[in-house]
């Protein structure tokens, strides 16, 4: 059964709208990041089969993971419950998914070493700082992510993009073409 107050919560992030550090819903943020910890902890503590793997991403996300998933470990993640993975997907090792504000992962992408996910931030104001400011992150299909590449909140990849290593990605990317460089630009189309 759906938790009524996890599904407030996720409208409530997926909507833009500030979540306030003094607000009880940001306590479940404390209650579904205890919850990530347990998972990933388990994901990450000895060897795990494939099917073993795509069984313990479903308790992270709440969702059923498509049978042509594919992780290797370790994998982080703050929240757990705002991730979403498409058929073929693979996740290589060291890969950190900050998913309060929602991360959508499409059919085919490919996910290199330790590429950062930041849907959240926080206010410049230092009265505000701890209040949570959420945005969602979309790969649209077949997009490749190389290695220690961030992608920051409210960005979306086209489809058929490569965001190359060690890119910092702040904008949209338009489909079917190359991104580099922090700030990433494109650098060529496909």
């Amino acid at each position: 059964m759906p938790d009524p107050s996890l599904n407030r919560l996720l409208e409530r992030l997926s909507s833009g709208e500030r979540l306030p550090y003094d607000d009880p819903d940001f306590l479940l943020l404390d209650k579904y990041a205890s919850e990530a910890q347990r998972v990933t902890s388990e994901i990450n503590t000895g060897y795990h089969g494939q099917e073993e793997l795509r069984a313990l991403m479903g308790r992270l996300t709440g969702k059923e993971i498509p049978g042509r998933f594919m992780l290797f470990p370790p994998i982080y993640a703050d929240f757990g419950k705002n991730i979403s993975i498409g058929e073929g997907v693979f996740i290589n090792s060291g890969c950190c998914f900050q998913d309060q504000g929602g991360i959508r992962i499409g059919d085919g992408c490919q996910i290199g070493h330790q590429v950062v996910f930041a849907t959240i931030d926080h206010d410049l104001d230092p009265e505000r700082r701890h209040d949570v400011l959420a945005s969602e992150i979309v790969l649209e299909r077949n997009v490749w992510v190389g290695s220690h590449a961030t992608i920051l909140r409210g960005v979306t990849v086209g489809h058929d993009s490569i965001i190359a290593a060690g890119a910092v990605v702040t904008r949209d990317v338009p489909p079917r073409t190359v991104v580099a460089g922090v700030p990433a630009r494109v650098v060529r189309e496909i």
